[in-house]
C-alpha cells in the first residue's frame, strides 16, 4: 500500500517538508503553518524519510508507524499533504534531499514554485548534506529560524561556494508571520532566494519526547503532540 501511494501535485506553490517525524509533534505543525501563511503556500508536503544519510542509526519507530502518525498529525490542516516521495528505497540506499527535490521539481512543472522547508536544526547541518550547495537552486529554502538568531550564524551554516547578502531584499509581516527574503549567489553568480521566518519560538524535541516515554512516563510529551498522535504512540506502545 505504501509503495503505491503518492501525492499528486496540482498546486502551484508547494513546500517540501522532510524529516524523520519520529514522532511528528506540534512544533512541526506550527512551522508548516507559519510557512504556509508567510509564503502563501498552496500545499505543504510532509514527507517522512526512509533512511537519512547523516544518521547512522535508523529511526526509533518504523517507517509505516511514522507515516501513519504524520497522517494523523496533519489530517485537519488545510493544504497539508502526506507524501511518500522519501519512502525507503528497495536498494537500501539513503534518501538524498537534492534528488527528492529534483523529482518533485520535474513533477510540478514549469508553472509551479517549489520550496524546501527546514527547521533551524536541520539548516545548520546543510554543509553536510549531499550537494547541499545545489539545493537552493532547485527549491529555495524556507528556514524557521530561532528568535534573535544573528545573521552571521545563518551565513556560517551555508555550504562553501554560497554567499548571502547582509541585508534582506525584503522584510514584511504576512498573515501575522514575519518573513525576511535574502539573496544567495553561487560562485558563478547565479541567484537563489532564501526566506527566514525569524519570529518562531518552538522548542520541542522529538528525542526528548521519546526519552520521556522510554523512562516509563506514559503521558510524556502528550501535550507536545497532536492528540491523535499521542493516542497512537500510547496504543501502539512506541518508544518504550
Amino acid at each position: 500500500m505504501l509503495e503505491a501511494e503518492r501525492t499528486k501535485i496540482s498546486a502551484r506553490r508547494v513546500a517540501f517538508f522532510g524529516g524523520s517525524f519520529d514522532p511528528p509533534h506540534l512544533g512541526h505543525v506550527a512551522v508548516a503553518r507559519a510557512a504556509r501563511s508567510a509564503l502563501d503556500l498552496d500545499m505543504v508536503l510532509f514527507a517522512p524519510v526512509g533512511a537519512q544519510p547523516l544518521k547512522t542509526q535508523t529511526s526509533t519507530a518504523g517507517f509505516e508507524d511514522r507515516v501513519e502518525m504524520t497522517r494523523l498529525a496533519i489530517a485537519a490542516e488545510t493544504g497539508f499533504e502526506l507524501s511518500l516521495v522519501d519512502a525507503p528505497k528497495s536498494s537500501g540506499e539513503p534518501n538524498y534531499t537534492l534528488e527528492t527535490l529534483q523529482s518533485l521539481r520535474a513533477e510540478l512543472g514549469e508553472d509551479g514554485l517549489l520550496f524546501c522547508l527546514v527547521g533551524a536544526d536541520s539548516f545548520f547541518g546543510l554543509r553536510k548534506w549531499h550537494r547541499g550547495v545545489d539545493i537552493p537552486f532547485v527549491a529555495p529554502l524556507i528556514v524557521a529560524a530561532r528568535p534573535g538568531q544573528k545573521l552571521d550564524e545563518i551565513k556560517t551554516a551555508l555550504p562553501p561556494g554560497l554567499a548571502m547578502d547582509d541585508r534582506p531584499m525584503r522584510q514584511e509581516t504576512r498573515n501575522g508571520v514575519e518573513v525576511r527574503s535574502f539573496l544567495l549567489t553561487d560562485q558563478a553568480g547565479d541567484p537563489a532566494a532564501l526566506y527566514l521566518l525569524p519570529g518562531l519560538d518552538i522548542a520541542i524535541s522529538a528525542s526528548e519526547i521519546r526519552d520521556g516515554v522510554r523512562s516509563g512516563d506514559a503521558a510524556a510529551g502528550a501535550d507536545l503532540l497532536p492528540p491523535a498522535v499521542a493516542d497512537y504512540v500510547r496504543t501502539h506502545g512506541l518508544y518504550r
